[in-house]
């Protein structure tokens, strides 16, 4: 299973950037996203950056990933990886809302 890593730009070579997470580093193809300043956070799958990321998105990401990391490891509890979804009713997508007659909602 391949999966994007959340890594943050060290510095640009070119059209490649030095990126580095949890002490591993790795030259990543900028091609798609195009330059980024260092400390900017990406997505890297397969070596290449698909998306800019916000500080607080790339901590989720690199919190439900510890968590699938926890719970292959034998963890049992993972929940205080995902604060963000705990203790919330969930949300039905706004393009389904309107096959049960209900109205858009406003994500907070």
């Amino acid at each position: 299973m391949c999966i994007g890593v959340p890594m943050q730009v060290v510095e640009m070579r070119g059209a490649h950037a030095l990126c580095e997470a949890d002490g591993r580093r790795e030259l990543v193809d900028m091609l798609l996203v195009g330059p980024q300043p260092p400390g900017t956070w990406i997505l890297n799958f397969l070596g290449g950056a698909r998306e800019v990321l916000t500080p607080q998105s790339a901590e989720r990401i690199r919190a439900a990933i510890a968590a699938v990391e926890g719970v292959l490891a034998g963890e049992a509890d993972v929940d205080h990886l995902f604060a963000d979804l705990v203790d919330r009713e969930p949300r039905l997508p706004d393009h389904l809302r309107p096959l049960v007659g209900a109205k858009p909602e406003t994500e907070t």
